[in-house]
């Protein structure tokens, strides 16, 4: 009985130590990097190999590691847990040749930086750690993989790194309309990053009808693992730059030559920024040392949020003069009021958003308000409705009217548009 016992002893202790090696295979690179301590600091890694029943959870900073209770490697000490990954900006994905990589952009927000650096005061390790948890779906213990924080100031040695954008007209105004072949106002793009490196890439447009940019495309590509970067949707170019920025932190970027844009035809024109990843050692990730690839990734310019759209609308109405619709303010884009729109014509609301606003509902009636035609409501970030062929047979001849009425988190009624009116020819 006692060699039975001991038996099984010794095989559960093999089985336990198979475990625990298939468990900590899981490696990251890189494992240690120098991180703003005065603000946000962005880092592309590579974690590797992740079998395919190994599932990311959550990825947390914090001022001290300790064995993980029922699982594999370091977990962080909930003591001293200064913040996790905001879930908009977990950018996280499977990347690799063969499948068992995983891509993680770890964004450092600055109530963690200054949390750690706070702590850092009291005389404890300035250090402090990211730690990634896998889950299994097997049953077998969770895996933690910690990467090292080293608190640097904003210069040369911390990754090259975007951690703002605000892209906007020359006017300070998100939307401008435009009458057909008038001019637009100068473009410029306010970058806030950390470390230093080359900003090179280009500016290019989505015209009317043309497939809008997915989340992916508007990403910059360093934030993407490598094989997705050729895979950006590439739209019609207007420029391109390259400038090499100094640790200052803060660049203006100018746009295009607004001559160059297009605004022939009526609609909605999206002018993208696109920014291609370039060397940076300091966050360089080795896909070979996580078994994820064989190569050296390159992730300057890395940013942990999709760069933003600059939306102009061009129209042929004699009201459609130069104007600008501020970013805090509803409003009404297109059709122009009193449009006269052809029975084939596909019609395509637009509006603006107002910051109160969480919902957005389109009223569509009969210009004296006596019937309904159309009501549907839209979650923030819309600001389009393409209508349904049906909606020129349910007046024909007679004129409709809309707006757009937009809605608070309590539900209540935040803004409203004025009431538009438009016709479809018989």
């Amino acid at each position: 009985m006692k060699k039975i016992f001991a038996s099984t002893l010794v095989i559960a202790f093999v089985l336990a130590l198979c475990l625990s090696a298939r468990a900590q295979t899981i490696k990251v690179n890189p494992d240690g990097v120098n991180v703003n301590s005065q603000g946000s600091t962005v880092v592309f890694l590579t974690f590797g190999p992740v079998a395919a029943d190994r599932v990311p959870a959550e990825g947390c900073w914090c001022g001290e590691l300790i064995p993980a209770p029922g699982g594999i490697g370091l977990s962080c000490n909930p003591a001293t847990i200064f913040g996790c990954l905001p879930t908009r900006n977990n950018l996280s994905q499977r990347s690799g040749v063969s499948g068992f990589g995983f891509t993680d952009i770890m964004s450092i927000p600055p109530s963690v930086a200054r949390r750690a650096y706070q702590s850092a005061l009291t005389g404890v390790d300035s250090r402090f750690f990211y730690v990634r948890r896998f889950l299994s779906t097997i049953g077998e213990p969770d895996v933690f993989v910690n990467v090292t924080c080293r608190m640097a100031g904003t210069g040369a040695r911390t990754p090259f790194s975007l951690t703002d954008v605000r892209v906007s007209f020359g006017v300070d105004q998100p939307i401008v309309l435009v009458k057909a072949g008038a001019a637009v106002p100068s473009i410029k793009a306010e970058i806030s990053y950390s470390g230093t490196g080359r900003l090179r890439g280009r500016w290019e447009v989505v015209l009317p009808g043309e497939e809008p940019p997915s989340q992916e495309d508007l990403l910059t590509a360093a934030s993407l693992p490598v094989e997705e970067r050729p895979k950006q949707r590439r739209y019609t170019q207007l420029s391109t730059f390259n400038v090499f920025l100094p640790p200052d932190g803060r660049y203006t970027l100018e746009g295009p030559d607004t001559a160059r844009l297009p605004r022939k035809v009526n609609g909605e024109y999206l002018v993208l920024l696109r920014i291609e990843a370039t060397d940076d050692k300091e966050a360089d990730s080795n896909l070979a040392v996580v078994g994820a690839g064989p190569t050296v990734v390159h992730s300057g310019a890395v940013a942990g949020f999709p760069l933003p759209i600059l939306r102009y609308f061009v129209g042929a109405g004699p009201d459609a003069q130069l104007s600008a619709t501020p970013a805090t303010m509803l409003a009404a884009l297109l059709p122009e009021d009193q449009a006269i729109l052809a029975p084939d014509q596909t019609v395509e609301f637009r509006w603006s958003e107002s910051p109160r606003g969480t919902l957005y509902r389109l009223e569509i009636e009969t210009v004296d308000g006596a019937r309904s035609i159309l009501s549907a409501l839209f979650t923030g970030g819309v600001g389009f409705y393409r209508a349904p062929p049906w909606l020129k047979d349910q007046a024909p001849g007679s004129v409709l009217r809309w707006r757009v009425v937009a809605v608070d988190a309590s539900r209540k009624v935040a803004e409203e548009t004025s009431w538009r009116s438009l016709k479809f020819r018989q």
